[in-house]
């Protein structure tokens, strides 16, 4: 069975020390961080970009990616957002996370994205999916309106794919998932980008 979050924090001496940032313009945040301080990390909500400075890691959501997009625009995030990326930071993207990665929104992933890509609200679906790098089994994903990577460059390793179609990468420092965990209660991804801090 898969490690909860609480599940989780008892495996190991808690990390108090380190900072995850979570994007909170729009999308489930207070989910993510809900699992973040299950495992005895700090969550620091972002909403400026004063709110990026001093992280260990960064976390982008899922939600609505055109309302994310004006969102950094209006509040300035973009550039400062890149640098987090550039400076090395851990970054876990989740779903609308992902497209805000790729190479049409801030460019820090090698990876071009279809929106939608399995179908509108009502086709979303959940499934278990092996992802590379996570122990425990398989993953039970909750995929809403997901995206698909479309297509993607040498440096980026396909971690796992639904029909084919790659839904978590990783290029460097950032993993992004097409699904989201947060909502199956799965702590294991949040796992590996504390560890990423660790390294």
């Amino acid at each position: 069975m898969p490690a909860t979050a609480a599940e989780a924090s008892n495996g190991g001496a808690p990390d108090r020390r380190r900072l995850v940032g979570i994007l909170a313009l729009q999308g489930d945040f207070e989910a993510h961080a809900k699992l973040v301080r299950a495992l005895g990390a700090q969550a620091r909500e972002v909403r400026l970009p004063d709110d990026l400075k001093s992280l260990d890691a960064l976390i982008i959501p899922g939600g609505e990616s055109t309302v994310m997009t004006l969102g950094i625009e209006r509040e300035g995030l973009a550039e400062p957002l890149r640098a987090v990326v550039r400076a090395g930071t851990p970054v876990l993207g989740t779903c609308a996370g992902m497209i805000m990665l790729d190479r049409d929104h801030l460019g820090v992933l090698d990876i071009h994205t279809r929106r939608n890509a399995f179908g509108r609200q009502v086709r979303s679906f959940e499934a278990d999916i092996d992802v590379q790098g996570i122990d425990g089994g398989p993953m039970h994903a909750v995929f809403i309106r997901a995206p698909w990577v479309a297509e993607h460059g040498p440096d980026v390793e396909v971690l796992g794919r639904v029909e084919e179609h790659p839904v978590a990468i990783r290029q460097g420092n950032v993993l992004a998932v097409s699904f989201h965990p947060e909502l199956a209660g799965d702590a294991r991804l949040h796992q590996l980008l504390l560890a990423s801090v660790r390294k």
